[in-house]
C-alpha cells in the first residue's frame, strides 16, 4: 500500500479553488439579478418567476453558444477580459433573431485545472454583459477535468433563455423583391472563425499576437480578442414599432451565405454588394498571410457585418438612420430579389 493518502487536489481538482473563486463574483452575479429571480446560484436548480408585462401570448426563445477556439488566442494573449462579454452577447444577438428580449442566462466554464483569476475575469464579464440588456445570470457549471481538456486551457459556453410575443416573432411578414438589406458593423471576428485565422496569422504568416496590423497601431491579438458586439439595445425598440423589419439574421458561423438564407422564404434570394463597406484590417490581414479566397473568407467570417436587416424598402432609410443615431455603423449592402433561397455576393 502506497504511503502517501490520495486526495482530489492531488488528483487534479481543486475543490476549495473553485469555491474561492466563486465567492469573490457572487455579488458580480446577484447584481444581475431581477425580481423575476426566485432561487440563483448556489441550489442544485435556478427558480426563476417570469414576467411577460403586456406579452398577450409569450413565447420562450432559447440558444446555447461556444465561444470556441478564441480561448486559444486569450491564453496566447494572457487576456480573458472579454470573452464572457463574447459569450452573453452571442446568445443575445442570437434569440433576437426570433425578436426575444432576454430573460435568463446560464453558462459552462470548462478546464484541466481552475485557475481561479481567469474565472473571476471571465463571470465578470458574462454578469456586466447581462445587466446590460436586462438578463439575470441565475447559474452555471464549472467543470474541472484534468485529462480532458488541455492544460491551461479553458472551454466556455452559454445557454439562454428569452421571450417573445407570439405576434412580434421573426421571421415575420411578407418581404418582396426590391425590400432592402442593411447590415450593421461588426468590430472584428466577433466569435467565430479562429481555427482558420489562428493558422494563417500564427502558422502560415508566421506572426505573433504582438505584432502590429499594418495601419492600425494596434496588435493582433488585440485585434482578434476584441468583443463579440451586442445588438439588441439599438435593434429591439426598432422591432417593437414597426412591422416591416421582416427578418433578422446574426452574422456568425457560416457568414453570410450560410446564415442569411435562415431566415428567408423559399421564393427569394439576397444580393450583397460587398462595394457597399470595406472589411477591417484584420480581416484583410489573414486573407493576405492565408491565401485565401474571397469566397472562403465570405463564408468563415462576418467580414466587417455583425447582423444584417431585412426590411421593407420604403422604410430603409429611416432604419438606418435610427441605427446609426444609437451609436451603430449601419448601411443598406443589398436587396431581395426572385430567386431560390440563397445569397450572392457581388
Amino acid at each position: 500500500m502506497p504511503d502517501e493518502q490520495l486526495t482530489y487536489r492531488s488528483s487534479g481538482v481543486d475543490i476549495d479553488e473553485a469555491q474561492r473563486a466563486l465567492r469573490a463574483v457572487m455579488s458580480d452575479v446577484k447584481g444581475t439579478y431581477t425580481d423575476s429571480v426566485v432561487a440563483g446560484v448556489g441550489g442544485f436548480g435556478a427558480l426563476f418567476r417570469p414576467q411577460f408585462g403586456e406579452i398577450e401570448k409569450p413565447l420562450l426563445v432559447s440558444s446555447i453558444d461556444g465561444v470556441g477556439t478564441k480561448t486559444k488566442v486569450a491564453a496566447m494573449v494572457g487576456d480573458y477580459s472579454n470573452l464572457g462579454l463574447d459569450i452573453v452577447n452571442h446568445c443575445v444577438n442570437d434569440i433576437l433573431c426570433q425578436g426575444a428580449r432576454p430573460l435568463f442566462f446560464l453558462d459552462y466554464f470548462g478546464c484541466s485545472r481552475i485557475q481561479g483569476l481567469v474565472f473571476e475575469e471571465i463571470v465578470r464579464g458574462m454578469a456586466q454583459a447581462c445587466k446590460e440588456v436586462g438578463a439575470s445570470l441565475i447559474g452555471g457549471e464549472t467543470a474541472e477535468m484534468p485529462g480532458v481538456y488541455v492544460e491551461d486551457e479553458i472551454d466556455l459556453v452559454g445557454s439562454i433563455v428569452g421571450v417573445v410575443d407570439q405576434e412580434k416573432k421573426l421571421p415575420r411578414g411578407k418581404m418582396q423583391p426590391g425590400d432592402c438589406v442593411i447590415g450593421i458593423a461588426s468590430n472584428g471576428l466577433h466569435t467565430n472563425g479562429y481555427s482558420l485565422a489562428r493558422r494563417a496569422l500564427f502558422e502560415m504568416g508566421g506572426l505573433s499576437v504582438r505584432d502590429e496590423v499594418p495601419g492600425l497601431g494596434r496588435t493582433i491579438g488585440t485585434e482578434l480578442l476584441r468583443p463579440h458586439r451586442c445588438y439588441f439595445n439599438s435593434i429591439y425598440p426598432i422591432l417593437q414599432d414597426t412591422e416591416t423589419v421582416y427578418a433578422v439574421a446574426h452574422i456568425t458561423g457560416g457568414g453570410l451565405y450560410d446564415n442569411i438564407p435562415r431566415v428567408l422564404p423559399s421564393d427569394v434570394r439576397v444580393v450583397i454588394e460587398k462595394r457597399s463597406w470595406t472589411p477591417l484590417p484584420i480581416f484583410q490581414l489573414i486573407q493576405q498571410c492565408g491565401n485565401i479566397p474571397d469566397a472562403e473568407m465570405y463564408r468563415i467570417f462576418n467580414m466587417g457585418i455583425g447582423i444584417v436587416m431585412i426590411v421593407d424598402r420604403f422604410i430603409a432609410p429611416a432604419i438606418v438612420q435610427r441605427l446609426n443615431d444609437s451609436g451603430e455603423s449601419a448601411a443598406i449592402i443589398g436587396e431581395v430579389q426572385p430567386g431560390s433561397h440563397e445569397v450572392q455576393i457581388i
